[in-house]
């Protein structure tokens, strides 16, 4: 078991290598975090959405711009879309789960905000068709995915796209990314003293 253990740890860390070492990779996390350093600055705001664990990787990033990251500073307008359960439910019920993301956005998206989307395959339908909407609305699309893209690359307008087919694995490599767009945004925007 202890070599199992090992394995494990060692599959994460050669995907956070091969982030770590892709010039191309390390641009795109720097583009990102430029993009939504300019949307806050314009008084914008930045949307989240996924599905099971990526749903509360979506709720963890947007907590630590909404809430904080390293130092008090204001609460910046970052929100994931699924944690009103009554909308959530409601809108499943009527419409279908497919829809739940691109309603949302239809009622409280506008031009100049960011969606980003976060799915380990790519392939999510309500994801996808939430960033149909924030294309048709001046909406930037951002999406957090597996090493192939799955259907959300093509609407994409930034992709972080883990090297990896693993579920965990892309994942924890996810919650990484995140966490390096917080703490550069709130580098940018706020003074430590």
């Amino acid at each position: 078991m202890k070599k199992e253990i090992r394995n494990i740890i060692g599959d994460s860390i050669l995907v956070k290598q091969y982030i770590l070492e892709s010039e191309e990779f390390i641009h795109k996390i720097h583009e990102v975090s430029d993009l939504l350093i300019k949307t806050f600055k314009s008084g914008n705001k930045v949307l989240f959405c996924g599905n099971g664990g990526s749903a509360a990787d979506a709720q963890h990033i947007a907590a630590e711009l909404s809430g904080r990251f390293y130092f008090d500073r204001p609460s910046l307008p970052a929100e994931a879309m699924h944690v009103n359960t009554s909308y959530l439910t409601a809108v499943a019920n009527d419409y279908g789960y497919d829809e739940v993301y691109a309603r949302y956005l239809k009622g409280t998206g506008k031009k100049g905000d960011v969606l980003i989307g976060i799915s380990t395959s790519g392939n999510s339908e309500n994801i996808i068709r939430a960033q149909r909407v924030a294309k048709e609305n001046g909406i930037t699309v951002v999406s957090f995915t597996g090493e192939e893209g799955g259907k959300m690359k093509e609407l994409s307008d930034f992709l972080l796209n883990v090297p990896s087919q693993v579920t965990p694995r892309i994942q924890e490599s996810h919650i990484l990314l995140g966490h390096i767009v917080c703490e550069l945004v709130e580098d940018a925007l706020f003074s430590k003293s």
